[in-house]
């Protein structure tokens, strides 16, 4: 029997590949495909947004339902990552176009081992590096966003640990309109120099306790809303699966990554 859910996916995913025309299912050559791309890219999906920690327990869910290997279905899925980031592209540019005007940028750890493994961990020692946040050092990358008051994604980074905060701002907020809000992290006159655009964007920092900076109440009620933006970056590793330390190859942890944002927006 096919999961509730897993019928949900397949008919959202359904709809924005019609509406997108993201991909051809009937391929022009070869033998037809075992698992379709419409299929995988739901599975994909399915994962992250249900209970199932890892791809071996979404083929034992449906080992009946496609008549493929372990292997195959775990290919399939990490395939399907090229349709997420394409999907995530698009509903991003879409959300700009009709985003609310008072937007939130901030940064989050994303390890991809323990702290204690690091060392020998090989798959992703080459684009992975040291970094520091709230709960200590680790190991990993370092993602950036920027969603909107209503909680529409707009834009996403994924950078080294080492990454200068306010490049990544500049970079994707770059087409990015309205009040952007951001934490004390991001303080930085060049940078509101650089970003402030009059009539157009705002650039709104919290200022450090130390600063004597004067905050009005309304720009103190914008800086206290930035917990909808943590709430995002705690939904996405409590219950989309944004963290993990299982994949094989960059394309397997890069796979995850994209599914899960993808997962996250569609929920």
């Amino acid at each position: 029997m096919i999961p509730i859910i897993y019928e949900q996916l397949y008919h959202i995913v359904t709809r924005f590949v019609n509406l997108f025309g993201l991909f051809a299912e009937t391929p022009k050559t070869g033998r037809p495909r075992k698992i379709s791309h419409i299929d995988s890219l739901t599975l994909a999906l399915y994962q992250h947004a249900s209970t199932r920690a890892t791809k071996k327990s979404v083929y034992n869910d449906f080992k009946s339902v496609f008549d493929c290997s372990y292997k195959t279905l775990v290919e399939s899925m990490n395939k399907a990552a090229r349709a997420s980031l394409l999907l995530l592209a698009l509903l991003m540019k879409a959300g700009r176009a009709n985003a609310n005007v008072v937007k939130y940028t901030d940064a989050t750890d994303i390890p991809v081992c323990l702290k204690k493994n690091a060392d020998k961990h090989k798959t992703m020692k080459d684009i992975s590096g040291w970094g520091r946040s709230s709960k200590g050092f680790y190991f990993g990358l370092k993602l950036t966003i920027t969603r909107d008051a209503d909680g529409t994604l707009l834009g996403l980074k994924f950078t080294l640990p080492s990454a200068d905060d306010r490049d990544v701002f500049r970079q994707i907020n770059a087409d990015i309109w309205g009040i952007i809000v951001a934490d004390a992290g991001y303080v930085s006159k060049k940078l509101e120099d650089d970003m402030n655009v009059e009539g157009k964007r705002w650039i709104l920092i919290k200022p450090y306790r130390t600063m004597k900076k004067i905050m009005t109440a309304w720009q103190d009620r914008l800086y206290r809303s930035r917990f909808q933006i943590e709430f995002d970056f705690r939904n996405l590793k409590l219950f989309h699966g944004l963290v993990t330390n299982l994949p094989r190859s960059v394309g397997g942890y890069l796979a995850n990554y994209l599914h899960a944002l993808l997962s996250f927006v569609l929920a």
